[in-house]
């Protein structure tokens, strides 16, 4: 379970636009029950999601080349520009957040995600190397470590909620991650390894650990195995039911992305709640555990939706969890 109030909704992280002291002005506003630090990749490189998360990274500094992060011998200009958008973002959260006593969440891509997205100086995705994706994954674990740390210090009375996305792990576990030149693939990573490596994020961050995936074929049990508290999928991409209602009624808690990332209008909040009311009584599960266990959520980021369209999901969210609270079946 997560530490969060019955009936809350929050969003899975990005958002359209560049000004991030409005983008966290309108999350606090709009989601009050689980704001979150919102993520700005039109902004460019350095604010789209493996950029940003290299920027995390210790002792590990990264540049862009040909358009693809990878490691490299000395921080440069793209790592001081992914670092000076972070500065930025932290500070819009102090400020906006001054006296917030709520969980709120913070999101970065977790390793698996990194090790197919980010290259070696030489040689290809970092996948491609297990001592590399051990590296890679010790760097990542102390630099969340360190970056739960300082949102603990500038919000002193929150909690903080850490998100850990992975939407290439599928492809990982199953061998379908590309090699540099798109001819092959990089062999598949077995289970378990897949499982410690998280295992030793959620062990290091100081925090209850969220595991997102937006991808088909979404490991649940392994995420339970690794220790996370939450899972958060796009319920159009359940697969696997009984899997999802076996954690569920072990207890961890889920975010359930019941509105679509992108549209002209978002649902009714009434059809949102319905939705998830639904998965649940065919899950077999207890209805009164339902407001206390589930968090409403759009499907996936919203940066490819209009601003209009971002607001009124995470309306449609917020107004949807309220109503598992207050209406109970």
């Amino acid at each position: 379970m997560i530490p969060v109030t019955a009936g809350a909704a929050t969003g899975i992280g990005s958002l359209p636009g560049t000004d991030i002291v409005d983008a966290v002005a309108t999350v606090l506003g709009e989601l009050p029950d689980l704001p979150y630090l919102p993520e700005l990749p039109d902004r460019g490189p350095g604010a789209d999601i493996i950029g940003r998360s290299a920027g995390l990274l210790v002792e590990l500094p990264v540049e862009l080349y040909a358009g693809r992060w990878r490691v490299t011998v000395r921080p440069g200009r793209d790592l001081r520009r992914t670092r000076d958008l972070w500065a930025r973002d932290l500070d819009a959260l102090t400020e906006a957040g001054d006296g917030f006593t709520g969980t709120v969440k913070v999101q970065a891509a977790g390793p698996w995600t990194l090790a197919a997205s980010l290259d070696k100086p030489v040689g290809g995705a970092m996948l491609r190397d297990p001592g590399a994706v051990r590296d890679l994954t010790a760097s990542l674990a102390e630099g969340l470590r360190g970056h739960v740390a300082d949102v603990s210090a500038r919000l002193p009375g929150a909690t903080v909620l850490l998100q850990l996305d992975e939407p290439s792990l599928p492809g990982v576990l199953a061998g379908h991650v590309p090699t540099e030149s798109g001819l092959g693939v990089l062999a598949p990573v077995e289970p378990s390894v897949a499982t410690g490596a998280l295992r030793s994020i959620v062990d290091a961050a100081g925090a209850p650990v969220v595991v997102h995936c937006c991808a088909p074929r979404v490991p649940v049990r392994l995420f339970r195995e690794a220790g996370a508290a939450a899972v958060a999928i796009d319920l159009d991409l359940v697969g696997d039911m009984d899997a999802l209602g076996e954690i569920l009624d072990g207890g961890l808690g889920l975010l359930a992305g019941a509105v679509p990332p992108v549209g002209a209008t978002a649902p009714p909040a009434t059809d949102v709640a319905a939705r998830i009311r639904r998965l649940w009584r065919d899950l077999g599960l207890p209805a009164a555990r339902l407001p206390d266990q589930v968090v409403v959520t759009p499907a996936c980021g919203l940066a490819g939706a209009s601003p209009a369209y971002a607001r009124a999901a995470q309306a449609a969210c917020r107004e949807a969890g309220r109503r598992l609270a207050d209406e109970p079946e």
